[in-house]
């Protein structure tokens, strides 16, 4: 009689993996086999759009989906309010920018007037978005 291979922690673990893997259900398309996206339809807003593309590609909820585009857009704007820089590679870059005080002219009347100090935010699109557009 042969003997069988001793199982250990290391081997049960990968009997365990190839048993789900075999087992596991068709579950939320992967990212190769994502759907083909489309731009955002004249009429409807921007957010709702990549709400819809947020959960067609999870698999989760709108409710799910769309707190997950809240947080996101939160932790852009927070990041922003503290004068750092957001990254998102090969998309873009986010960042703070200071103008200073400046003298100029009402179109109207053609007074001199003082405009304030103030911050903008710049976007710079990133190398795939530039290759896209």
């Amino acid at each position: 009689m042969a003997k069988k291979p001793a199982i250990t922690k290391r081997t049960a673990g990968k009997a365990k993996t190839v048993a789900k893997a075999k087992a596991r259900a068709p579950g939320p398309p992967t990212r190769s086999a994502s759907p083909k996206l489309k731009a955002t339809p004249a009429g409807t807003g921007d957010k709702n759009h990549l709400i819809s593309v947020i959960q067609a590609g999870t698999g989760a909820s709108k409710k799910a989906a769309g707190e997950t585009l809240d947080a996101l857009l939160e932790t852009i704007t927070l990041s922003l309010k503290k004068n750092k820089k957001v990254q998102l590679f090969g998309f873009g870059s986010f960042e703070v920018v200071k103008r200073k005080a400046r003298k100029g002219r009402n179109p109207a009347t053609g007074e001199a007037i003082r405009i304030k100090a103030s911050k903008g935010v710049r976007f710079k699109a990133g190398t795939k978005l530039k290759g896209g557009i």
